[in-house]
């Protein structure tokens, strides 16, 4: 019997080797950019940028040499968007009244203008604000809820709940709950994903006891035993910049709709981090399909039958990553991070790669 060597053909490794590493090349408008825009109030730069640019995420590009504008993120309703061409090169600047400062009634006080939205905050808002990652040992250091004079297990608005203390000097809590484990692609932990449930203000703590009594101000949805305390509030980022990625490169672990397939403007976990991505760096979605094994009948690996346990000698060949999309960071935890879809033209699902868009 002729001895067949171990190889696998790493097709996508290499298609997606070539992406990381191609050369810039000219910056060029949709042809259906138009020569003037009015910035509107509620749009974002993003939006704005998809007017002008397939690939919205090279915005900063438009501006490269209009020393006028030193933050092209920095865009306010009212501004009318100005196309002109420097050697040959789309070029944007930026025609702008004088700023005006408008008085507040209740304070005197001027209040500045206020630059679109990098992303809808309508839409990541409730993401951010209800949901959380944390690693294993802040989890499990959180106090929890224990009971009430009533023996119940559910806790509305306006119940008094008896929990475990926490020792700070915090009279606000936020009640928390176990939502996930989130794992990588080879299973290691990545943090536990808790929601927001309700907030409570503190009554009394008893030393004696190591126990504190709550009230509970206002309940998304009821409170449970056991779930847990988590003082201050969840916090959100101020403003981010587009940033395109360069050689980041991880994959969806997760997202916080529950759903099997997501779409445009679903919020999505990615098994990066802040100390390799930050809010604003907007990396490609790419699919990539099972493995196929490269017999007189080929079959995908995972296809029912394809049993390649016992097999020493097995040529597989890797499929292309294709892309299929784009997703925009806007939060990070120390071992993965929020994005948003911004495009999607195909169902997404974990296990889809994320790198340089």
């Amino acid at each position: 019997m002729k001895k067949r060597l171990i190889y696998a053909r790493r097709a996508a490794l290499f298609i997606l080797g070539a992406l990381l590493s191609l050369p810039t090349f000219a910056l060029q408008l949709k042809e259906s950019a138009p020569e003037t825009y009015t910035v509107k109030r509620g749009d974002t730069l993003w939006a704005i940028a998809n007017v002008f640019l397939n690939e919205p995420w090279l915005w900063p590009e438009l501006w490269r040499t209009n020393t006028q504008i030193d933050n092209p993120h920095l865009i306010y309703p009212g501004d009318v968007i100005v196309v002109g061409y420097v050697d040959g090169q789309p070029v944007l600047s930026v025609k702008r009244d004088k700023p005006s400062y408008k008085l507040s009634p209740a304070t005197d006080k001027r209040v500045k203008p206020k630059p679109v939205d990098v992303l809808s905050w309508t839409t990541i808002s409730p993401f951010i604000r209800q949901h959380m990652l944390l690693d294993e040992e802040s989890y499990a250091s959180l106090p929890k809820l224990l009971g009430n004079q009533d023996g119940n297990v559910r806790f509305a608005s306006d119940d008094f709940v008896l929990s475990q203390q926490q020792f700070s000097t915090d009279d606000q809590y936020r009640v928390v709950r176990k939502h996930a484990t989130i794992r990588n692609l080879d299973g290691e932990i990545l943090g536990i994903q808790v929601t927001h449930v309700s907030t409570a203000s503190l009554v009394e703590k008893d030393e004696g006891s190591n126990t504190m009594l709550l009230f509970i101000d206002d309940a998304n949805q009821e409170a449970k035993r056991g779930d847990k305390l988590m003082a201050g509030g969840f916090e959100h980022p101020e403003g981010f910049e587009l940033v395109p990625a360069t050689s980041q490169r991880g994959a969806i672990v997760g997202d916080l709709h529950d759903h099997d397939l997501l779409g445009k403007y679903d919020v999505v976990i990615l098994d990066l981090g802040s100390m390799e991505v930050a809010p604003g760096t907007v990396l490609g979605l790419y699919s990539q399909g099972p493995a196929i094994i490269d017999e007189e009948s080929p079959r995908y690996v995972d296809e029912p039958g394809a049993n390649t346990g016992g097999e020493w000698f097995i040529d597989t060949v890797s499929q292309p990553a294709l892309k299929v999309g784009e997703v925009v960071v806007f939060k990070t935890f120390d071992a993965a991070s929020y994005g948003l879809i911004t495009r999607a033209n195909k169902g997404i699902k974990r296990g889809f790669i994320v790198a340089k868009p």
